[in-house]
C-alpha cells in the first residue's frame, strides 16, 4: 500500500508540473531557463533526450522540471573525507623539508667521506698484517762489548744467504774476552800549506779547560749485522770501530756525579773501562759543565779562528736574529754587497745574483783567495774555508732532559770548538703563541728568549713565529691544505730558515737540524765525510740515483749501482707500472730505439726543469755539454746545494699525502715538476735558500716542507744529492724482497707510481733506523744507553751477559723524551759554600 501511495504521489506531481508549465509558460520563462542550466540528477538519469526521437516535446526539452525533485527521491552516493587545504599545505612543506634535509645529509656524508679518504682516517676492517711482521727479529744488534772482533773476522748475522741458516746469532759465555783499552777519536784534518792555522779552543776564558775527546773501541761486536741500505764504505765512514755510551757521552757529563759537574746519569750498570776516558794520555780531567757558557765559548773560538774565513761586517741588531754571539757571530746586514734588492726586476736581478765566492773546486775547502787582516796570517794569501750554520729546531716551552743536554753539548764541542769554528750552532726557537709580538718589542723578545733555553745555552737562540712569517711572506694564497695554515711550521718549515739565511749572508751553508736526531759516532767525522762525498758526485744520472735506495747486498758496488740506474732509466723495466706503456706514443724526449723502449723509458734530467711561471734569469747553472757527450765530469768538485738523508723521490702518481700541497703555481694544465725527501733534516746552500726566499716573496710560490727545497733545486738546475748513509733494519728481511719494496716505484725508483713505498706503504720503514716515525731508532738508542725496552736489556742483563752495547756510527731518528736515571746532589763548589755557611752559623 505504501508503495502504491508513493507511486501515485509521483504521478500527481508530474501532472501538476505539466499543467503549471502549460498555463504559465510565459511567466515562468526565467525559471525554465534556470532549470535547463541546472537540470536535476533524476532528469539526467531517466529523461535524457534521445537523438533518434521524433517527439517535438523531447526535442525542445520543454518537459524538464522547473523545480528540483525532492531529496528523498534521489539515490544516495558515497564521498571520501576531503582534507582541508591548510593541512595539505602543511604536509607539502613537511615533505619538502624532509627531502632537503636528506639531500644535505647526503652531501655532508659525501664530503666527510672524501676528506677522510684524503686524510687517511677512514676506518676499515682490520687488514692482514704486512709480510714483514712475520720476519724474525735480529739478535746481534744488542751484543756486548766483551765479544769484540776485528771487522775482517766478523761474519755478520745479516744480510745472509736465505738458503743458509744463521748459526752465529748467539755467543756463549766462553767466547767473551777481556775488555781492551778505548782509543781517542780524532777525525780533524792536519794543518796544510795554503790554509790559515787552526787555533785550539777551550771551554773557559782562561784557556785552561780543554775540550774532551770522544773514545772508541777497535773492532765490532761479534756477528754484528751489516747496514742493509746505504754504506759506510761508500761515504768513507769508519765501520771497523764501535762506540759505547761512556766513550761517546762521557766527555759531556755522562758517567760522573753532579758534585763533579756531571749529569749524574750512568752511575750504575756495566762500568768496566768507563774511567779510561779520563786516564788515557793527553786526556783532560772531568769537566764541570755547570759553569760553561756555550755562547761565549763558541764566540771566542770563532774570533780566535777568524783568519780562516772571509771577513764579516758588524751591523746593528735585529729582533729576528737575537743571538748575542759577539765578534762576528750576531746579526748581520742583509744588504751585503752582491745581494740584490727584492724589488728589482728579474732581468736586472739575475745579472747581479752571482755569489761573492766561486763554487768549490777542491775536496776540502772553497778555493777562494783573500788577505786576512788583523791576524798572524796577515799579508798572506790563504785559502778560506766556507762558513756553515747549524740551526737546531726547537720551541719556546721545550722540555730539555739530561740526555738532550748531552746531545747539544756534543754538537757544539765536536762541530764548532774542535773544528776551529767551521760550524756555528744556533737555536731556531719557535714561539707558538702568535699573539706574542716578538718582532715589535725588544723587551718581549729578550724575555721570551731568556726563558726559552737552558742557562748554559742562552745567547745562542733566535726567535720566530708563524704570524711573523705571515708578515714577511705576505700575499700567499692559503688553501689550508689538511686544515693547516701555509705559514705554519708543518707546511712551511723552511720559511724561517730562508729568512735566517737572508739576514745572515756570511753563511755559505745552513744545516736544518732537529732535536730528535742522534748519532752514535763522532759528529765532525760524519758531517765532513758527507760533504766530501756529495761534492765528488757527477751530475750525470744524479737525479735518477737520488731517487733510489742503495742496497749493497743486492746492487753490488756503487759503480754497479750507477750503471743499473742508467739502464733502468734508458730502457725501462718490466714492472707492473709499465703494463700499458706499450700503448703510449713515443715522446720527443724518448730514448731512440723501439717503440716499447721509448714508452717505458724515462727522460734523464739534465739541467734546469722549470715550470712555466718560475722565476727567470736567476743565473742558474747550465750544462756545459749534452747528456750523451758528458763523461761524468760536470758537477765533480762542486759543492752540493742540497744534501738529504732520504731519496729525492718523484711524488707524482704516488699515494703520498702531500703530493698536491702546491701554493702559488699555475696548475690549470698540470702540476709543476717536483721532488721530495722525507724529513727536513738537510743541508742547504746560500744559493738555494736565496732562490727559495725570492720564489716565496716575489712569486708567492711555496710547497709542502719536504718538497720545497728539492723542487726549487730541480726547477733551477741546482745540485741536489741524497747521501746513502748506513741504515739498519730490525728483522730478517730477504734482501731482494726489501729492494723490491723500497724501490717499488716507476722503473726501479722509490717514487713515481702508486706502488711506491711512500704513502700507504710507509709502514715498511717501522723497523729501520731512519724515518720520521721509525720504531727501531728510539729502541736501539735506549738499549745502547743501558735502559730496558720491552723487558729486554737493562743493568742486570749487561752484568750477567756480554756487557754494554757497542755500535758503529749510526744516524737515528726519531729519538724523543729519553729519561735517564739521574743521581741527585750538588757540585763540589756548592757543597763547599754550604759548609762555610754552616760554619758561620755555628760560630755565631
Amino acid at each position: 500500500m505504501e508503495k502504491e501511495r508513493r507511486t501515485r504521489d509521483v504521478d500527481d506531481d508530474d501532472a501538476s508540473d505539466t499543467d503549471s508549465y502549460d498555463s504559465d509558460s510565459h511567466s515562468d520563462l526565467e525559471k525554465a531557463q534556470f532549470a535547463r542550466r541546472k537540470p536535476s540528477a533524476r532528469f539526467h538519469r531517466s529523461n535524457a533526450p534521445s537523438a533518434y526521437s521524433s517527439s517535438s516535446r523531447e526535442t525542445s526539452g520543454s518537459h524538464q522540471h522547473l523545480l528540483n525533485p525532492s531529496p528523498s527521491k534521489r539515490k544516495s552516493t558515497f564521498y571520501f573525507y576531503k582534507i582541508p587545504p591548510r593541512v595539505v599545505r602543511y604536509m607539502n612543506w613537511a615533505l619538502l623539508s624532509t627531502m632537503i634535509i636528506i639531500a644535505i645529509c647526503l652531501i655532508r656524508a659525501s664530503y666527510t667521506s672524501s676528506r677522510q679518504v684524503e686524510m687517511g682516517t677512514v676506518e676499515k676492517s682490520s687488514p692482514k698484517p704486512p709480510p714483514w711482521e712475520s720476519f724474525p727479529f735480529l739478535k746481534r744488534y744488542h751484543g756486548g762489548i766483551r765479544t769484540l772482533v776485528s771487522k775482517k773476522a766478523n761474519t755478520p748475522e745479516y744480510p745472509h744467504d736465505q738458503q743458509e741458516s744463521v748459526n752465529n746469532a748467539t755467543v756463549s759465555k766462553q767466547e767473551t774476552r777481556p775488555l781492551p783499552k778505548s782509543v781517542p777519536f780524532d777525525p780533524y784534518p792536519k794543518p796544510e800549506n795554503g790554509y790559515a792555522e787552526k787555533h785550539e779552543c777551550f771551554l773557559d776564558s782562561e784557556n785552561k779547560v780543554k775540550v774532551p775527546i770522544v773514545h772508541y773501541y777497535p773492532g765490532v761486536v761479534k756477528s754484528f749485522p751489516e747496514a742493509i741500505m746505504g754504506s759506510h764504505e761508500v761515504l768513507g765512514l769508519r765501520n771497523d770501530i764501535c762506540f759505547e755510551r761512556f766513550g761517546r757521552l762521557g766527555p759531556y757529563g755522562y758517567g760522573y756525579s753532579v758534585k763533579r759537574g756531571g749529569t749524574g746519569a750512568g752511575l750504575h750498570g756495566d762500568r768496566e773501562g768507563a774511567e779510561d776516558l779520563w786516564k788515557s794520555p793527553g786526556s783532560t780531567t772531568e769537566v764541570d759543565y755547570g759553569s760553561i757558557d756555550w755562547a761565549k765559548v763558541q764566540s771566542a773560538c770563532a774570533t780566535k779562528n777568524a783568519g780562516r774565513f772571509s771577513p764579516m761586517e758588524k751591523v746593528g741588531g735585529n729582533l729576528f736574529l737575537g743571538s748575542d754571539l759577539a765578534d762576528g757571530q750576531g746579526s748581520r746586514d742583509a744588504g751585503v754587497k752582491g745581494e740584490p734588492s727584492l724589488l728589482e726586476d728579474d732581468s736586472t736581478v739575475g745579472k747581479r745574483d752571482e755569489p761573492e765566492q766561486p763554487r768549490a773546486t777542491d775536496d776540502t775547502v772553497i778555493a777562494t783567495k783573500g788577505t786576512v787582516a788583523g791576524t798572524e796570517d796577515a799579508q798572506k794569501n790563504v785559502t778560506l774555508l766556507p762558513r756553515t750554520a747549524i740551526l737546531i729546531r726547537t720551541w719556546w716551552d721545550f722540555h730539555y732532559t739530561v740526555e738532550d743536554i748531552m746531545y747539544l753539548r756534543s754538537l757544539i764541542a765536536e762541530l764548532s770548538l774542535l773544528s776551529g769554528g767551521e760550524f756555528n750552532l744556533h737555536f731556531l726557537v719557535h714561539v707558538r703563541d702568535d699573539n706574542v709580538p716578538i718582532w715589535a718589542d725588544k723587551k718581549i723578545y729578550d724575555r721570551i728568549l731568556e726563558n726559552a733555553l737552558p742557562a748554559e745555552f742562552r745567547g745562542m737562540g733566535v726567535l720566530w713565529s708563524e704570524r711573523q712569517m705571515g708578515l714577511i711572506y705576505g700575499g700567499i694564497q692559503d688553501s689550508f691544505f689538511r686544515d693547516l695554515p701555509v705559514h705554519g711550521v708543518y707546511r712551511s718549515t723552511f720559511m724561517p730558515v730562508q729568512y735566517f739565511s737572508h739576514q745572515h749572508p756570511e753563511y755559505d751553508f745552513v744545516w736544518n737540524w732537529e732535536m730528535d736526531v742522534r748519532y752514535t759516532g763522532q759528529w765532525y767525522h760524519f758531517f765532513d765525510q758527507i760533504r766530501k762525498w756529495t761534492k765528488a758526485q757527477p751530475r750525470k744520472g744524479l737525479w735518477e740515483r737520488n731517487g733510489r735506495f742503495y742496497i749493497p747486498s743486492v746492487h753490488g758496488s756503487w759503480e754497479d749501482f750507477k750503471q743499473m740506474v742508467r739502464v733502468q732509466t734508458e730502457m725501462g723495466t718490466n714492472s707492473p707500472n709499465n703494463v700499458w706503456s706499450g700503448l703510449k706514443a713515443p715522446s720527443r724526449n724518448s730514448i731512440p730505439g723501439s717503440r716499447t723502449a721509448q714508452a717505458k723509458s724515462d727522460k734523464s734530467i739534465w739541467g734546469p726543469e722549470p715550470p712555466a711561471d718560475v722565476l727567470t734569469n736567476q743565473n742558474q747553472p747550465e750544462p756545459p755539454t749534452s747528456y750523451e757527450k758528458d763523461k761524468y765530469e760536470w758537477g765533480v768538485g762542486e759543492e752540493a746545494d742540497l744534501i738529504t738523508f732520504n731519496p729525492l723521490f718523484d711524488p707524482d702518481g704516488t699515494t703520498w699525502f702531500f703530493t698536491e700541497d702546491i701554493t702559488g703555481y699555475n696548475t690549470t694544465s698540470s702540476l709543476p715538476p717536483r721532488r721530495a725527501a722525507i724529513t727536513t733534516t738537510s743541508r742547504l746552500s746560500k744559493r738555494l735558500l736565496t732562490l727559495m726566499h725570492r720564489e716565496t716573496i716575489l712569486k708567492r710560490h711555496t710547497m709542502f716542507s719536504e718538497m720545497w727545497p728539492a723542487s726549487v733545486s730541480l726547477h733551477h738546475g741546482l745540485k741536489a744529492v741524497y747521501a746513502p748513509h748506513p741504515m739498519y733494519i730490525d728483522r730478517d728481511w730477504p734482501p731482494s724482497y726489501l729492494a723490491a719494496v723500497m724501490n717499488g716505484g716507476r722503473n726501479g725508483a722509490s717514487g713515481g707510481a702508486r706502488t711506491s713505498v711512500y704513502g700507504g706503504r710507509e709502514h715498511n720503514f717501522k723497523g729501520t733506523t731512519w724515518f720520521y716515525d721509525a720504531g727501531f731508532a728510539p729502541n736501539l738508542w735506549r738499549r745502547w744507553l743501558g735502559l730496558k725496552v720491552d723487558n729486554d736489556g737493562g743493568e742486570r742483563e749487561e752484568l750477567a751477559g756480554e756487557g754494554r752495547m757497542c755500535l758503529p756510527g749510526v744516524l737515528l731518528h726519531p729519538v724523543k723524551g729519553v729519561e735517564l736515571v739521574v743521581e741527585g746532589g750538588k757540585r763540589v763548589g756548592e757543597e763547599e759554600k754550604d759548609e762555610e755557611v754552616e760554619r758561620e752559623k755555628d760560630g755565631t
